[in-house]
């Protein structure tokens, strides 16, 4: 019993090791190399950069929140889901804004010459059905 113990330990570390250098993706292992770990770095965390983030109109008026982010099946990010609205994602309008649209600027997350009220009109988005 020990030694199937010992085993799977050293199969464990062995493996863990032997991945070090290489990401994980769902389903499969990918090497990175060092040059495109840099290049990763210098992106943006979607969880930490952009989603629940307000957005704002060019006049510095909070038109929105980011609530999702579409990634079209080319793997391209296409469209943002901003949340209209609403208190704490109650009865909030949810609309499909594309992400060539957005802008950053001093730190803030711009949708120039939108207001709420443009945001409000149009179409809700809807995810389609699985």
């Amino acid at each position: 019993m020990r030694t199937g113990i010992l085993v799977m330990i050293t199969a464990f570390v062995a493996a863990t090791f032997s991945t070090a250098s290489m990401a994980q993706t769902a389903g499969s292992s990918v090497t990175v190399t060092t040059t495109e770990m840099r290049e990763l770095a210098k992106g943006w965390s979607a969880k930490k950069q952009i989603l629940g983030k307000d957005v704002y109109n060019d006049s510095g008026e909070k038109i929105g929140e980011i609530n999702d982010l579409i990634v079209a099946p080319n793997k391209a990010v296409s469209y943002a889901i901003v949340g209209v609205g609403g208190f704490l994602g109650m009865k909030e309008h949810n609309v499909a804004v594309p992400v060539s649209k957005l802008t950053s600027q001093m730190g803030k997350i711009v949708l120039a010459g939108a207001t709420k009220e443009a945001l409000k009109a149009a179409p809700e988005f809807e995810y389609a059905k699985q």
